[in-house]
């Protein structure tokens, strides 16, 4: 149906969804101090406007809100249809305490009492 319109009708059009998906988004990603909205987001990749963002390559920070939830490693980055669509390489989920390096038995006790 886009098709079949003029190309500067069609083109509003997509900026216009483009600002409304960073408006709903809680997703965002931060290179640095730069902060940009995350319009669509995949199991390898993402999708940010074109026009608000320069092309992306290396390690970034993806924020739901405030809460830092992945890093990160975008290898391409390509537009399409006005959206800068970054697929990385890994996604490292951010932890708030240090992974452990031995295996914790599920029914180890939790305390020890001491003897009297």
């Amino acid at each position: 149906m886009l098709e079949f319109l003029p190309k500067d009708i069609a083109e509003g059009l997509a900026a216009a969804q483009n600002r409304e998906a960073a408006r709903k988004s809680r997703l965002r990603v931060q290179v640095g101090e730069a902060v940009f909205p995350v319009l669509r987001f995949w199991h390898d990749g993402f999708a940010l406007d074109a026009a608000l963002t320069p092309k992306l390559r290396g390690l970034v920070d993806v924020y739901d809100g405030s809460r830092h939830i992945f890093q990160c490693l975008i290898v391409a980055s390509s537009e399409e249809h006005g959206q800068l669509i970054c697929e990385f390489k890994r996604n490292t989920a951010v932890r708030d305490s240090a992974p452990l390096d031995y295996w914790r038995d599920e029914n180890a006790p939790i305390g020890y009492l001491p003897r009297n």
